[in-house]
């Protein structure tokens, strides 16, 4: 590209030298010739009038005294009547330019300039017109290598923007050229880079999501099958196999659930839904984890609740509260319902060492976490309860006390809502 504009533009240029410069040379070569001419018969008409006065005046008339009228370079041959003619100069060899003025007295003034003269100013007059053309071809080359490198460079740096992305580094690099297409180019490149990179994000989120959502339940599955292959009785057997069917549907609706969200975060299931059911199941999946490391786990508060929202997303919120008690807690855990307002609220809460004051205000924040572990399960617990309408907050730092709260809907027929029920269940 570089050199089709160099040689494009110095094609202009040779061609407006090759136009005006030829017309130039041409006219400047008649203008000189013409001016030669002009000074010759100027010379011979002030010549003649001299001798005619002369004449009149009878006074002499010689070569001596007429030779600082004649330029040293010209030869003036002067012809008077019943005398010899009167020569100044030396006659010039080859072409010249002649001119004859007559006198009133009857006098002959010749002139006479040898064209060497012309044809030497006429060729200064080239040189200059060559020496301007010349700078003229250079400025255009210097001129085109500026506009080719202001045009091709930023094709080059667009090119390995373009390769950048191609090669998954989504980083815009936010640099213009001064060009208006160049920079609307850049523009759609650096946008294009922006939705790579969010869309980049967002599968590293789906893949860490769903590697973290997954887990739980995978390993109360295997917690489940681990203790069918122990036991020899049919009705434990059973027993067990109900529940895991259950785990197996309850992770059959996290993949759902985790793929919808991936489509469209603002897709939303929610219904009204028992509470109790989901609390129940909550405990029977992890009662054997809490069992085998020591600790229980037990619920109490209102019953016969209803809440507004997806259960499945509920249950996931909730796994990871109870998990997150297992791995950093100690002691009971105790899940307690109650009713603020138009709320029901769910409290996760243990009797461990708490969260330190200064991870209190980020506790929710992606890769924040007390100890070695990911950082993600709270996060996208909070996710998880803000797409159906629902808030996760952590209420207490010593001991840790999080409360999951969903809108409530008006309770079954028969059930007072104020009972001053408190069951506890282990």
């Amino acid at each position: 590209m570089r050199r089709r504009l160099i040689n494009s533009t110095l094609a202009v240029v040779l061609v407006v030298i090759a136009v005006f410069g030829v017309s130039l040379v041409i006219v400047e070569t008649k203008t000189i010739s013409s001016s030669a001419k002009e000074r010759v018969d100027s010379e011979a008409l002030r010549l003649a009038s001299i001798v005619d006065s002369r004449l009149i005046s009878e006074e002499k008339i010689t070569g001596d005294i007429l030779r600082d009228q004649v330029a040293t370079d010209r030869y003036a041959r002067i012809e008077l009547p019943d005398r010899a003619p009167i020569e100044i100069g030396t006659r010039p060899a080859g072409e010249v330019i002649s001119v004859t003025r007559p006198g009133e007295q009857g006098e002959q003034v010749t002139v006479q300039e040898p064209k060497a003269a012309v044809t030497r100013e006429v060729g200064r007059t080239l040189l200059i017109i060559a020496a301007v053309a010349l700078l003229a071809i250079v400025a255009a080359v210097l001129l085109a290598v500026r506009q080719a490198n202001r045009l091709a460079s930023p094709l080059t740096d667009l090119a390995e923007t373009a390769e950048r992305l191609g090669s998954g580094d989504p980083r815009p690099r936010h640099k213009r050229y001064g060009v208006p297409e160049l920079d609307r180019v850049a523009d759609v490149l650096d946008s294009s880079a922006e939705r790579i990179g969010r869309m980049l994000t967002a599968e590293r989120r789906l893949a860490a999501d769903a590697s973290h959502q997954l887990r739980t339940p995978l390993t109360a599955l295997s917690m489940r099958l681990e203790e069918i292959t122990v036991t020899e009785e049919l009705d434990t057997v059973k027993e067990e196999a109900t529940i895991a069917l259950a785990q197996v549907e309850r992770l059959t609706d996290v993949v759902e659930r985790l793929l919808t969200n991936s489509r469209d975060p603002r897709t939303g299931s929610a219904v009204a839904f028992d509470l109790d059911e989901v609390v129940k199941q909550q405990l029977e999946e992890w009662r054997p984890a809490y069992r085998s490391a020591g600790r229980a786990i037990v619920s109490s508060g209102k019953r016969h609740l209803e809440a507004v929202g997806t259960p499945g997303a509920v249950a996931q919120v909730l796994a990871a509260l109870i998990e997150n008690s297992l791995m950093h807690g100690g002691g009971t855990v105790a899940l307690r319902t109650r009713v603020t307002g138009n709320q029901a609220v769910i409290e996760v809460t243990d009797e461990g060492p708490g969260v330190p004051a200064d991870l209190g205000a980020r506790i929710f924040e992606r890769t924040i976490s007390g100890r070695n572990s990911t950082g993600i399960g709270l996060a996208v617990a909070r996710d998880l309860a803000e797409a159906d309408g629902g808030r996760l907050e952590m209420l207490q730092t010593k001991p840790p006390v999080f409360g999951l709260f969903l809108s409530r809907t008006p309770l079954s027929k028969g059930v007072d809502p104020d009972a001053p029920e408190d069951h506890t269940v282990r």
